[in-house]
């Protein structure tokens, strides 16, 4: 981080300066207590069920250089340290100030990305091309939300020039907050699922949501769309900016064409680029992370890159150097055994594209261990059977489904697997007491759930046997 001294940390946030001397340098922010740093400033924020006020005392220990409070501190909190101390309204609000300041002060290549799925993913594949060739910073895990993006942002080395943000959200608002943070140049949607669809009704109220990252467009700025995607397209995503599509059709700017599916091995496809004087380039691309719908994911990555001076045959390289773990299709071995773990999070969209890696991962079984799918509102039981369908249309041997919701998954399969095929568990607690003498040698095994049900628990045990 660039270095802020107190009184510019003071303005930012629009803050009473209660302690301290407006000159003295803070060299990093947290709102975690226990990880803060010497000479950083401590942001404790309040939540529903905790208010990190209640931890200053151990930041102060911790020799923490500033505080950004707004609860009055009292002379025995003073007496701990000689540390300033900022007076604001709000400590949520403040760090949002704060990180948009901070990025004020750099002149860099800013690309949001957000989407129903495929954030992350496409988060790392942008990393992967610009860091070849530019010095790029991009969210860590899952910072993406109104606390993690500032902090993101807050972390931004002196010298990035590339800097890319995942924006997740819930609810309306919630972009358009980011994106005022941001200011994005470049914009990307991956698609329009039905994740949120139980806080936002309707998917078209998702696009709706999604479309908030160009709320701070002009006619120099870029939105890139997967034209595969229900509801993304030039004519609903239109307004005053430039717009770069993507997909298998022939009106996409970038085309994708000859996707082949090595299962755990990755893929293989390319990519035919229109450019503006209509002339045309392709370029073969090998990813070895495995999905048939990464195609999608990296074909949008490599237009952001077109788009800032990265050539095709750059992208390809960065590429192939693409690693994805996290729970995110994470293929493990274990006791001859392949684990797919995608147990990150899970909606209908992504089940059905694990489910695809499945049946593309060479073994001897196909072990399908699948969760409930939060936030799908009043049609979930709907979403449900429909995994359950297509689970037992594709090339499975087995289907084990937990959780309230899942019963559903398992309902809709029958008829279309053999009943002898297909187990129930109402908890993983249950399932975790029969899971070893369910599997074996050869087997390959999916787990998926949303993040809710921890289905990382069930992978921990699947490791553990013996």
């Amino acid at each position: 981080m660039k270095k802020l001294t107190i009184r510019q940390i003071a303005g930012a946030v629009n803050g009473d300066l209660l302690r301290g001397d407006p000159d003295t340098a803070v060299s990093g922010v947290s709102t975690d207590s226990r990880t803060i740093m010497e000479g950083e400033a401590f942001v404790p924020l309040i939540g529903e069920n905790h208010n990190a006020h209640d931890f200053i005392p151990q930041a102060l220990k911790r020799g923490c250089g500033l505080v950004v409070l707004s609860e009055i501190p009292g002379e025995q909190l003073l007496q701990i340290s000689n540390a300033g101390f900022i007076l604001v309204k709000d400590t949520t609000e403040a760090l949002q100030r704060l990180a948009a300041y901070y990025l004020s002060l750099f002149s860099i290549k800013k690309i949001g990305v957000t989407g129903s799925t495929g954030k992350t993913t496409t988060k790392e594949m942008l990393y992967s091309i610009f860091s070849k060739k530019y010095k790029t910073a991009r969210n860590q895990g899952n910072l993406n939300n109104h606390i993690g993006l500032p902090l993101t942002v807050l972390s931004l080395p002196e010298d990035t020039e590339v800097g890319i943000f995942e924006m997740g959200m819930s609810e309306f608002g919630e972009i358009d907050l980011l994106a005022e943070l941001v200011h994005p140049d470049i914009g990307i949607i991956t698609n329009i699922g039905i994740s949120h669809i139980e806080n936002l009704g309707t998917q078209e109220n998702i696009l709706k949501a999604k479309l908030e990252i160009t709320n701070y467009f002009n006619q120099d700025n870029v939105l890139i769309i997967n034209e595969n995607s229900d509801l993304l397209s030039k004519e609903k995503s239109t307004g005053n900016y430039q717009i770069i599509t993507i997909g298998e059709t022939g009106r996409s700017d970038f085309i994708i064409s000859n996707i082949r599916d090595f299962g755990e091995k990755g893929i293989e496809f390319a990519i035919e680029y229109k450019g503006p004087n209509m002339s045309s380039s392709s370029q073969n691309f090998r990813l070895n992370v495995p999905g048939r719908h990464n195609a999608y994911n990296a074909a949008l990555a490599v237009a952001a890159g077109i788009s800032c001076g990265i050539t095709m045959k750059e992208a390809a390289v960065g590429l192939l150097k693409l690693e994805i773990t996290d729970k995110r299709l994470n293929i493990k071995g274990k006791n001859g055994m392949k684990i797919i773990d995608d147990t990150y999070n899970a909606s209908p969209d992504s089940m059905r594209a694990a489910i695809d890696v499945l049946t593309a991962t060479r073994g001897f079984r196909k072990i399908a261990i699948l969760a409930d799918m939060f936030e799908l509102g009043e049609n979930s039981e709907a979403f449900h059977l429909e995994v359950g369908r297509y689970a037992a249309e594709s090339d499975i041997d087995m289907l084990i489904t937990v959780g309230k919701m899942a019963k559903y998954i398992a309902e809709g399969a029958y008829g279309k697997l053999q009943a002898d095929k297909i187990h129930y568990y109402e908890t993983k607690e249950l399932l975790v007491k029969d899971i070893g003498s369910m599997i074996s040698s050869g087997d390959v095994i999916l787990l998926k759930g949303s993040r809710g049900m921890a289905m990382d628990q069930v992978v921990k045990k699947i490791m553990e046997i013996n």
